[in-house]
């Protein structure tokens, strides 16, 4: 791909993750794509353990369009590898879809044209009926509901991978380096043009998610500790409920004893009151030092990912 060919219209950022055998399918869907604009592939591998990277090269060799393949020195996770895809895309819109084909690339061109048709810097897919298991999205409406109250998102924004952003809202997001990164949060803060479309969401081939509980554990506390010092602010004001129930509680001791006179407390009261306020100190300790070791780890330097290799991969014409 010469660095003199002018940027494409469009490009497509896709994550891989121990991708196997659902690598050839989507290659094959992306050479059967009906479109006209110009267009690039940018696949990021995130640290893949069953040969994903090297498959790719092989099955490359042929494509019908441009196409970076960038391999993360090791696993990162999703929104690391996207915001290195992005990184690496020149299309005037960027289409971030899962490489698992639940988003079909008809509807990627849906999302695309819509952005280009209006006045938004990013459009986020919505479903009718998504296909993902129930946990996966009970976890993704939780953290919907936090991200709408942490981070200000519009209560009827649904927040998901599949979206298209304009150029210049890229810009603006990856110059983040931090070590825990999310992209929605990043996105959030970053502009309020933000528009919806509803588009298919097609059932999983094969193949299982790459999320794991801890993975989403991890995610939902880059989205509670990373973009929102709402939980600092929260400790702050259970702080202050525990030490107005405490007055209190020393009020109804001191007029016990001045007008009924000193009686023995009850040992079970006691320790549960000790328990209550001894938790919620933990519990505030606890959210101070997860804000503290994070901004330890950024200043400290902790890569948010780490390029291994990096293969371009020319158009293939015809003769």
């Amino acid at each position: 791909m010469p660095a003199t060919d002018a940027p494409p219209e469009l490009s497509f950022v896709v994550p891989l993750y121990n991708t196997g055998e659902g690598l050839r399918p989507l290659l094959d869907a992306f050479r059967a794509l009906p479109v006209m604009e110009s267009w690039e592939l940018v696949l990021v591998d995130d640290g893949s353990k069953d040969g994903t990277a090297a498959a790719a090269r092989r099955l490359l060799q042929d494509f019908p369009a441009p196409v970076t393949l960038v391999e993360l020195a090791r696993n990162f996770g999703e929104h690391a590898a996207v915001l290195e895809g992005c990184r690496h895309a020149r299309g005037a819109i960027v289409v971030n879809l899962d490489d698992d084909l639940q988003n079909p690339l008809s509807e990627a061109l849906k999302l695309f044209r819509h952005l280009r048709e209006s006045d938004a810097e990013v459009v986020y897919s919505r479903y009718a009926d998504k296909k993902h298991h129930w946990a996966r999205n009970a976890g993704s409406w939780l953290a919907n509901v936090c991200a709408t109250f942490l981070l200000g998102k519009p209560a009827d924004l649904y927040l998901s991978s599949f979206r298209a952003m304009r150029r210049g809202l890229i810009e603006r997001i990856v110059v983040y380096r931090g070590p825990y990164p999310y992209v929605d949060g990043l996105i959030l803060g970053a502009t309020n043009r933000i528009a919806t479309l509803e588009v298919l969401h097609a059932e999983r081939s094969g193949g299982r998610s790459g999320y794991t509980p801890r993975k989403l554990i991890r995610l939902a506390m880059s989205l509670l500790f990373d973009f929102s010092v709402m939980p600092l602010r929260l400790a702050s004001v259970l702080g202050m409920l525990l030490c107005a129930l405490g007055v209190v509680i020393l009020a109804e001791v001191v007029l016990e004893t001045i007008f009924v006179g000193q009686r023995q407390i009850g040992w079970g009261s006691l320790m549960g009151t000790l328990t209550v306020f001894s938790g919620a100190q933990l519990l505030m300790l606890g959210l101070i030092g997860e804000y503290l070791g994070r901004a330890f780890l950024t200043v400290s330097g902790k890569p948010q990912s780490l390029v291994r290799s990096l293969d371009r991969f020319e158009r293939k014409t015809s003769e």
